[in-house]
């Protein structure tokens, strides 16, 4: 998608964890200035000019951004098709950009205008808008285009909300100074406008980038159509302020969806069929009882436009009860869920000759043709074969796969060969029976292959994604990051599609895109967090925490980063520059006379790699510290799966005078077990081990305290964030602490500061 280049960077940056203070102000601005218009204190046009510049403004730096941000994620384009498709994005934000700008503009400079040419700027305004509008509309991705059929049963659904919101608008319109033809073609523009944002925002794609680019331009149209209708002078009256709401919400909503139209797409949903059905009817009644408030009648055109919305119900009607003569039954909203035609499968289960793409063709097609609404669940599988094999014996083991998946799945359920992928099955059953499904097909899958005189093994994983109203592609897309997030749990696992798993996913993926390189780029840098003695509150050593600030992911902390660094094999290289730099510190700190010591998190794999211990050692001589003043601290948790190389490396560095701590501490019967076999000398243990069961009366950090001093160990109480927790641990025997209660983690500068408080400090 040629537009996911030059907005990839822009929403993870402005969108992850990026709160919403600056639209909730700017909507709180424009909801006190609406409230002093209506009361009085302000003229209409100066509360539509400044609400209209200040969202103009915020939606304008939101898009400049996108506009200035390189594209780093592909190669040079060659070729004058490559150049313009690579020139497309840009151009579509700069024009979104420029539209806001244009509409602000127009809304800044009604106050400055004369009563004559106050309707002129206004209709100048609104043609450059649309016309900037277009063209950024036209340059943002769309989804692929439904059929004839489709397009009639969207254009009847919109015809009766259409003429009713035009009949709102007549009405509505003042009529002093304004001929019945300009306030009828008004009118027109007036409906045709809401009603195309009220399909838009309430359509199966109203949460994707596009969607909500196409509704926000539809709001600002519709404000500035408003705006230019209105009459000269001081006869427009406080008429103006309906022309905020749809202002500010269009150019934020141009904003928002240009940020982002480049994530992965949402599922289609159903369409919300009560806004459309409720709100036109609904501003009917409030038009007409507005009017015999002001002792007028409808007039001749406000009854004919009333006639008028009879025709499209009654021919939606008949549309509908063809369709359902013709396809059967469906029950849905053909405009929600039209997809180009396709010819009809066999009523069989379908099973598709492995070599080419027609596999996941034929699948497409088989979601499109089952009847709505659709029940039941895609699964998509892949094999994960152990070994690389031929295509011929690629080929076999498809097959094979194919065979003893069709031996498991129903009769009805359909299996599809994905050309060398893996499979897929379209399953009838709810989703316990189609979970059940994908377990049957782990075990059979999971059986070894002969073929070719060759023995292959295989560690299948299977994502499942419930059939819904969504198109196919949304479906299988759907399906296959399930299959990818039971790949990354390991593998042997079945796993359900959510909202919340495609955010993670995407989020994993902008992880491992940006994190090689970061130590080259600098991006990596560390927090300290000061351990203190209970008995006195003085610092005896420091915790070294790593971060990695991306410009475009923010803060990443190491619970998120790690296990991407392990996967992409560069935990290593993170390993060593995180040594490095926190010997460095310590160096500093200690040539001004301090005597702490500097607590170094690694994992096992950096722990167990073979040249872990002399590298350390180096380090301490190249910096100058002595040994003991270096805490190599590893996980608990961890430890088991490679415990005697654990136990070999910790007592190696024992050796040297190295201090060693094992962290997160669980107290658990295999935790106690395999505590007499570690060579450590620091046991930090966590607020969860300070009682029984949630028991206050049974503390459980006293007996590990007590077992610690039979081992010789000392106690390092950690994550203290209550006076409470500290009182606690003092009492409970602990020597020293740490946790927020006693010191955050800060910068070494401020940690620095921080020591400069207690003048002596000492080990």
């Amino acid at each position: 998608m040629p537009v996911a280049s030059v907005f990839r960077a822009a929403p993870s940056r402005v969108t992850g964890h990026r709160p919403l203070l600056p639209e909730s102000c700017v909507l709180a601005f424009t909801a006190v200035l609406t409230a002093l218009g209506a009361a009085g204190p302000l003229p209409a046009l100066a509360v539509v000019a400044l609400t209209g510049a200040a969202a103009s403004t915020l939606a304008g730096a939101r898009l400049s951004r996108l506009t200035l941000i390189p594209d780093s994620t592909t190669g040079p384009p060659v070729g004058r098709l490559a150049r313009r498709r690579a020139a497309r994005p840009r151009r579509a934000a700069a024009l979104l950009h420029a539209a806001v700008v244009a509409a602000g503009l127009t809304a800044a400079v009604l106050p400055l205008a004369s009563a004559g040419y106050r309707p002129a700027a206004a209709v100048a305004g609104l043609v450059g808008t649309a016309a900037l509008l277009g063209g950024g509309l036209l340059s943002l991705p769309h989804r692929s285009r439904p059929s004839v059929r489709g397009r009639l049963h969207r254009l009847l659904d919109q015809a009766a909300p259409g003429v009713c919101l035009v009949l709102t608008a007549w009405l509505l319109l003042p009529y002093a100074g304004v001929t019945a033809p300009v306030r009828l073609a008004v009118a027109v523009a007036l409906g045709l406008l809401a009603v195309d944002a009220l399909a838009v925002l309430t359509g199966p794609d109203r949460h994707s980038g596009s969607a909500r680019c196409r509704g926000g331009a539809m709001l600002t149209l519709l404000a500035l159509v408003l705006v230019a209708a209105l009459p000269a002078g001081p006869a427009a009256g406080r008429a103006a302020l309906l022309a905020v709401p749809p202002l500010v919400a269009g150019v934020l909503l141009v904003a928002a969806g240009g940020r982002q139209v480049a994530q992965v797409a949402p599922a289609r949903q159903a369409t919300l069929r009560w806004p459309r059905a409720v709100l036109p009817p609904v501003a009917v009644v409030f038009a007409v009882v507005h009017q015999l408030q002001a002792g007028l009648l409808p007039d001749r055109t406000a009854v004919l436009l009333a006639l008028a919305a009879v025709p499209p119900l009654v021919m939606r009607e008949l549309v509908g009860v063809a369709s359902t003569s013709t396809d059967g039954p469906t029950g849905t909203d053909p405009a929600a869920t039209a997809v180009d035609p396709v010819p009809e499968p066999s009523t069989a289960p379908a099973v598709i000759d492995p070599g080419g793409p027609t596999g996941r063709v034929a699948l497409l097609r088989a979601l499109a043709s089952r009847p709505e609404p659709a029940c039941g669940a895609l699964l998509v599988v892949d094999l994960h074969l152990t070994e690389l094999p031929g295509r011929l014996v690629r080929d076999d083991v498809a097959a094979e796969a194919v065979r003893r998946a069709r031996a498991v799945a129903a009769d009805e359920d359909e299996v599809f060969d994905l050309a060398g992928s893996g499979l897929a099955v379209i399953s009838g059953s709810g989703p316990v029976l189609a979970y059940a499904l994908g377990a049957r097909l782990l075990t059979a899958l999971s059986r070894p292959y002969e073929v070719s005189g060759a023995v292959l093994r295989s560690r299948p994983s299977v994502g499942l994604a419930e059939l819904g109203r969504g198109c196919p592609e949304d479906l299988f897309r759907q399906a296959d990051l399930a299959r990818r997030r039971a790949a990354q749990l390991g593998r042997d696992r079945v796993e359900w599609y959510d909202a919340y798993l495609e955010e993670q996913l995407v989020r994993r993926l902008d992880l491992e895109r940006e994190l090689p390189g970061a130590v080259a780029r600098g991006e990596l840098d560390l927090v300290y967090q000061p351990v203190l003695g209970l008995a006195d509150r003085a610092p005896v050593g420091t915790e070294a925490l790593l971060r990695w600030r991306n410009p475009v992911l923010g803060t990443v902390f190491p619970a998120e980063l790690l296990p991407v660094a392990e996967d992409l094999d560069i935990v290593g290289e993170l390993g060593v520059w995180v040594l490095d730099r926190a010997c460095r510190q310590l160096a500093d700190w200690t040539v001004g006379g301090r005597r702490l010591w500097m607590a170094v998190n690694v994992t096992i794999r950096e722990l167990t790699s073979p040249d872990f211990v002399p590298r350390t050692a180096a380090v301490l001589e190249a910096y100058g510290i002595g040994p003991d003043q270096l805490v190599i601290e590893v996980a608990e948790p961890k430890v088991a799966a490679e415990l005697p190389t654990v136990v070999a490396r910790l007592a190696g560095l024992r050796s040297m005078g190295i201090r060693t701590a094992l962290d997160d501490f669980r107290a658990e019967q295999a935790s106690l077990t395999q505590l007499r076999r570690l060579p450590i000398d620091l046991l930090k243990v966590g607020p969860e081990v300070a009682t029984v069961g949630g028991d206050p009366h049974r503390p459980l950090l006293d007996v590990v305290v007590t077992v610690a001093e039979r081992l010789g160990l000392e106690v390092v109480a950690e994550e203290l964030e209550s006076a409470h927790q500290v009182d606690a641990a003092h009492r409970a025997g602990c020597r020293y602490g740490q946790g927020f209660e006693l010191a955050r983690p800060a910068t070494a500068e401020r940690v620095e500061a921080f020591f400069e408080e207690f003048p002596s400090t000492s080990r």
